[in-house]
């Protein structure tokens, strides 16, 4: 992904859950083959029944069951090629498959599973068959450098 891509998203984006910014329950941890072991996206913290927000504009591209969780996945345009997919469960989808959203529309509801010890929303996104760092597309504050100490003489 494109720093230009980052950017541009990041300037829209809001997260997909209130309060902003959610506890993290549970952060990335990419596998190291495509079938081993990980985490491929985030948890946040969020009680059953909360609205699932669209962090930008998108087109919802999936909404249903996947392996007995509710799902839904939204497709950001103008991401490159493919276009980035971000997607959310467990989940009670409010919108239909083929739906254009701004930002900021409620897409589906947090269900309880049994994904976390506690009900999250499960938030990941991809490239492809690529998983990325849901984290790359929230609103972060600039980086400071702060001012070295001068090293004493000895």
């Amino acid at each position: 992904m494109s720093a230009l891509t980052i950017l541009a998203l990041t300037a829209a984006l809001t997260w997909p859950v209130t309060p902003a910014p959610p506890d993290i329950v549970r952060g990335w941890q990419p596998p190291p083959g495509p079938y081993a072991a990980g985490h491929r996206g985030i948890d946040l913290a969020a009680p059953p029944g909360t609205p699932v927000l669209a962090p930008t504009a998108g087109t919802v591209t999936f909404a249903g069951p996947v392996g007995g969780r509710g799902v839904l996945t939204l497709t950001l345009p103008g991401t490159g090629t493919p276009p980035l997919r971000t997607t959310f469960s467990p989940v009670t989808p409010l919108v239909p498959t083929g739906t254009t959203v701004p930002a900021g529309t409620p897409l589906a509801h947090v269900t309880p599973g049994d994904h976390c010890p506690t009900t999250c929303l499960h938030w990941g996104l991809l490239r492809a068959d690529t998983y990325l760092n849901p984290l790359l597309l929230t609103p972060r504050t600039p980086s400071r450098l702060l001012p070295v100490p001068p090293h004493p003489r000895r």
